[in-house]
């Protein structure tokens, strides 16, 4: 009994495993009781997360034999990961990271208070009014920076600064300004320089290294280029984004969120001590908009046990002045996100209300004004990773079964709609034009299914009807053909003319599936022969699962015609003209995008915009017009052959499948299939 239990218990860790995100961050294993017992970083976190369940040792297995559950947090870089991962170990102790108890720190680089500071390494804070950087875990890195820093700026080498007579050595070799004999007014402005480097704010000092090490290369002093190189090789090595531990003490918070339907996850980052303490997941069902549920989520989080820090960061835009006139009209639905009613809700529950900071602040550099806006935006886009992923995870869990229900009540369809295909078209004026097909099951795309079509009946003209009723045919006389499954929703890019071009089609071929389009000017559904659109709430599951299938069609369409495109962009017709080459056509195709532009347009008007005489302009314009005659003039024979063709499969002269099949009299081309 016990065993078939640690079975159960090592498939669901197994399962937690196979879910992590392809991220690098920190993972968090917990007992039954919720209590941490070992906290590891990986540069991919599902990656790291499996190896566990391959491991013979014993370690391993009584690891997973008490584990619970395991919790990921995302982070920036493995740099990111190292950092939050020692803070955790140090904070929580956990049972099996016995050999990462010695309480280690990393260290940062510090500039001293006062009138003439000095630049070194240390790993203890002394609250005097010095400045730090860091904490970096590269420490050869920190040693080759300081190297340089102390070649390249002049600074003091001596630890007490006291006047003397003479300058010391350091002086004579230029390696200091010698504050401690005579005047230095260039001591300030160095100190700034190497402050900069070591912010970050290191493009110009690396731009000035990478010449004179050029320089030195091309007077054959390689040993001085070598030396340069090191050292902007050590400026990039230090120069790691960091959002999990800073010099800054103030307690604050960040909170971000994301939300789909009626499904909301929070994610709270909590810096203490200039270290990232923790992370908080909270996953909430609520019909109310994204504001609101903020609100709500604020003031139940932070109570008497949890007050709020002095500062909170919020992946929101908060209101214009009131007196401003962009801000918007009182009760609109995009009303931004008033922060007194929050205010006056702290205050009464705690005496203070926080800071609340929003990104549009942080880029303004209020309030934070102290030149660390890219952390605390690197902190939010953490924070808001962090609560998608949990979101995704939520979702996965709960099903698309809810949303897939919903939309056949909201459509009136025959049946859930556990199968779903769409269709999009892409083209460029004419040429290449490509259908996709992709398909759903169960709300999940299934991309073995994923189809593209080289549409042939639209060549050289855009008709999307035409082109919808060519690949609706192709994939479904094929299914019906070869007695495949059939999909119980087909979904169209478009409005009711490309639905009900789908609709005579799927009817000529006696297939009884639903049919819808979705257009994308205000998300309107339309079924056939429909007089006016669907309209359901943006928050609405049913109209996101459309939306995931909508958005996935015209990805999978324009990546296919785009390669098409690129691989034959010089039209023959552009180059036929004396004077106009490959290059010459690119542009004027960029300039106008396509034939029927370039036709339309006056000699003049090309000239003065391609770049080109008024006479190969005019050569242009008269070869692209006599192209597009040639191509209607081929579409209006394909289509008098058509219209007297034989009659095939049962299919009725004239109607929408026989529009459809017309060019396929002869030979029915095959699909073209790609992922």
């Amino acid at each position: 009994m016990a065993h078939d239990r640690f079975s159960e218990n090592r498939s669901a860790l197994r399962a937690l495993a196979k879910e992590a995100p392809l991220e690098p961050g920190v993972y968090i294993w917990r007992d039954g009781e919720r209590r941490i017992i070992y906290v590891g970083k990986a540069r991919l976190l599902r990656q790291r997360l499996a190896t566990y369940f391959n491991a013979k040792d014993v370690k391993t297995a009584t690891l997973i034999k008490y584990a619970a559950s395991i919790e990921t947090i995302i982070v920036s870089n493995e740099y990111e990961a190292l950092l939050l991962e020692n803070t955790l170990i140090k904070q929580h102790s956990p049972k099996y990271n016995i050999n990462l108890k010695d309480g280690k720190t990393y260290p940062v680089v510090r500039i001293t208070a006062g009138s003439f500071p000095r630049v070194f390494r240390t790993r203890h804070i002394v609250e005097d009014g010095s400045l730090y950087f860091g904490p970096f875990p590269n420490v050869q890195a920190v040693d080759k920076t300081l190297d340089m820093i102390e070649k390249l700026f002049p600074l003091r080498k001596c630890r007490t600064l006291r006047k003397r007579e003479n300058p010391c050595m350091y002086y004579h070799i230029d390696r200091c300004l010698a504050p401690c004999c005579k005047e230095a007014p260039a001591y300030a402005t160095q100190v700034e320089r190497v402050r900069k480097l070591l912010a970050g704010e290191n493009t110009a000092l690396v731009a000035e290294l990478t010449a004179k090490m050029r320089e030195a290369s091309h007077a054959l002093r390689f040993e001085e280029a070598a030396s340069l190189r090191n050292a902007i090789r050590a400026i990039e090595n230090l120069a790691e984004n960091n959002s999990v531990e800073d010099m800054s003490m103030e307690d604050r918070d960040y909170i971000a969120w994301a939300a789909q339907g009626i499904f909301t996850s929070f994610s709270v980052l909590s810096m203490r001590g200039g270290r990232m303490s923790g992370q908080e997941l909270f996953s909430s069902r609520s019909a109310a908009g994204e504001h609101e549920s903020l609100k709500t989520f604020i003031a139940a989080y932070y109570t008497p046990v949890r007050p709020p820090p002095p500062k909170v960061y919020l992946g929101i835009q908060t209101p214009a002045p009131h007196d401003s006139p962009h801000s918007p009209p009182h009760g609109s639905p995009h009303e931004s996100f008033d922060p007194e009613l929050l205010g006056r809700y702290f205050s009464g529950q705690f005496g203070f209300a926080p800071e609340l900071i929003s990104p549009a602040a942080i880029s303004a550099g209020t309030p934070s004004g102290d030149g660390s806006g890219r952390r605390h935006i690197a902190a939010l886009a953490m924070a808001r990773q962090n609560a998608q992923e949990e979101l995704r995870r939520r979702l996965k869990e709960r099903g698309a079964g809810p949303a897939l229900d919903e939309l056949a009540r909201a459509l009136g369809l025959k049946t859930r709609p556990e199968r779903i295909e769409g269709f999009d078209v892409a083209q460029l004026d004419g040429r290449h034009p490509v259908a996709s097909l992709i398909s759903f099951k169960n709300g999940v795309p299934d991309r073995k299914q994923y189809r593209y079509f080289k549409l042939r009946t639209v060549v050289g003209v855009v008709d999307d009807f035409a082109a919808i009723r060519e690949a609706v045919y192709r994939r479904y006389s094929r299914l019906v053909r070869e007695g495949r499954e059939l999909p119980d929703l087909v979904l169209i890019d478009g409005g009711i003319g490309q639905v009900n071009a789908a609709r005579g089609v799927m009817d000529d071929l006696g297939i009884a599936c639903d049919v819808a389009g979705l257009a994308k000017r205000d998300e309107e559904i339309w079924l056939p022969h429909s007089a006016k659109p669907v309209l359901l709430s943006k928050r609405s599951e049913a109209l996101k699962v459309l939306q995931f299938v909508r958005d996935e069609t015209h990805r999978f369409a324009t990546g296919l015609n785009q390669k098409l495109r690129s691989a034959d962009l010089y039209f023959p017709v552009l180059e036929s003209v004396e004077g106009i080459g490959p290059k010459r056509a690119a542009a004027i195709m960029k300039a106008y995008g396509g034939l029927q532009a370039i036709a339309a347009s006056e000699p003049q008007d090309i000239a003065e915009k391609c770049g080109i005489t008024g006479a190969a302009a005019r050569a242009v314009r008269a070869a692209v017009r006599l192209a597009l005659e040639d191509q209607r003039a081929k579409a209006g024979k394909m289509a008098a052959q058509g219209a007297g063709g034989p009659r095939r499969r049962g299919i009725r002269p004239g109607s929408a499948a026989a529009l459809a099949s017309e060019a396929f009299a002869a030979e029915e081309p095959p699909e073209y299939s790609g992922d």
